[in-house]
């Protein structure tokens, strides 16, 4: 996992050969968990689900289940700051969610800066002709798809 006192959240230090495989993305919230799904080989990302469950127990079954699905060689996790990039008290859940993730499952855990990720997301589902009142049930796994194609986009990128 990347080094919890770095300021600036990025995309990992792997490069695009050293992880090929699945990654699982995690777009952290206290009463819901967006999830993603994407591939470093094709450096596409897909929203999957949403976790509605508050209690760490359902949560991280949850969680597990989709590890035990999708087989990720990584997992990335959004974490949040204010817009002038300082961070708040989501952003210390988020890093112990990441942290917690790491203990679990024994999977790499990196992080990208998430700011304005369910912003992009309700307006894509806008954009798709989801109507406004829809859009709850679909806007934390569509958050989690942009922190995922953002992390697969950097990682693609040559250094």
């Amino acid at each position: 996992m990347t080094d919890p006192r770095d300021e600036t959240p990025h995309a990992s230090r792997l490069t695009p050969h050293s992880a090929n495989g699945t990654v699982l993305a995690f777009d952290f919230g206290s009463k819901r968990i967006g999830t993603a799904v994407g591939e470093t080989l094709t450096g596409t990302a897909h929203p999957l689900s949403t976790i509605h469950a508050e209690d760490k127990q359902r949560r991280y079954a949850a969680i597990a289940a989709l590890i035990d699905e999708w087989k990720p060689v990584l997992l990335v996790v959004g974490l949040p700051s204010h817009l002038d990039g300082s961070e708040h008290e989501l952003s210390r859940l988020a890093r112990k969610f990441a942290g917690e993730l790491e203990r679990r499952f024994a999977l790499p855990v990196e992080f990208v800066d998430e700011r304005l990720s369910s912003v992009a997301a309700d307006s894509s589902l806008g954009e798709s002709g989801v109507a406004a009142r829809d859009r709850k049930a679909f806007v934390d796994a569509v958050a989690a798809q942009t922190i995922l194609q953002d992390f697969l986009d950097r990682l693609g990128r040559p250094q």
